[in-house]
């Protein structure tokens, strides 16, 4: 199967902040301006997941247990015990994930972009083109193009777009009610207004994870939601500044 050497970048001073990048993305095609403005206030880690981007692919299946597991493994090497970790799309369910297996690591989350905790909250049009994807309908896009540009194997484009649609078709991210309840991570979920996911569920999702429990001294839930409007998915990704300001103050408030 051989070992998996995850690639990463580090920029900025501050608290560590562990920035994750969507299905098929790369740093830059992600993270281009939002990264910069992070690092401003926290030093970023910004990690490229197995198969993507500078990450070789290894002989197993995608799954968040094991993006999850890697990105533990990868702050213990670097020595860090505690981070604050955000992620995009994709990458938000594998630093929840990281959240739930790995607690005491995590500081605040931040999941902006497809927040769901089980595929239900998809609409249902996005559930069905998994089963019909055509593993070549994202050749020469700007995914592709960014992948090309940094991976080790561009050849292996192919095998990935296989590989992420087998995650989406395999009913993951998909956790109990109970065990978000349980979680004690503060978390801030952003989703837009005509994302993936029903904002009905992204309200439920609210709750379960603290909205109704006072956490802070200022009495306020260790959960909070944004909604924003006029947004798509994939033009999440394009309200740099939102984010940037959003994400920033949840993570430096001393409410948290």
């Amino acid at each position: 199967m051989g070992a998996l050497e995850l690639y990463c970048e580090r920029h900025g001073n501050g608290h560590p902040l562990v920035l994750l990048h969507g299905a098929f993305g790369t740093i830059e095609s992600c993270f281009a301006d939002l990264l910069p403005a992070l690092a401003r206030d926290f030093e970023v880690i910004s990690v490229e997941l197995q198969g993507h981007g500078r990450t070789r692919d290894v002989g197993r299946p995608l799954t968040y247990e094991a993006m999850a597991a890697d990105l533990a493994a990868l702050l213990d090497a670097l020595s860090i015990p505690r981070a604050h970790f955000a992620g995009y799309s994709m990458g938000g369910a594998v630093a929840l994930q990281v959240a739930l297996d790995r607690p005491a690591m995590v500081g605040q989350l931040v999941w902006f972009g497809g927040a769901s905790f089980d595929p239900g909250g998809i609409y249902p049009q996005y559930m069905a083109a998994f089963d019909s994807f055509d593993l070549h309908q994202l050749d020469g896009s700007r995914w592709h193009e960014a992948y090309r540009r940094v991976a080790p194997d561009p050849g292996a484009w192919t095998s990935l777009v296989a590989k992420v649609n087998e995650l989406d078709r395999s009913g993951e991210p998909s956790w109990p009610r109970k065990q978000l309840a349980a979680l004690p991570t503060p978390t801030l979920l952003i989703n837009g207004d005509s994302d993936v996911v029903r904002p009905e569920h992204a309200v439920e999702m609210f709750r379960l994870m603290g909205a109704d429990v006072a956490s802070g001294p200022a009495g306020l839930p260790q959960a909070q939601l944004a909604l924003l409007p006029g947004t798509s998915h994939e033009g999440m990704l394009n309200r740099v500044g939102w984010l940037s300001s959003m994400i920033t103050r949840f993570l430096t408030s001393p409410q948290q």
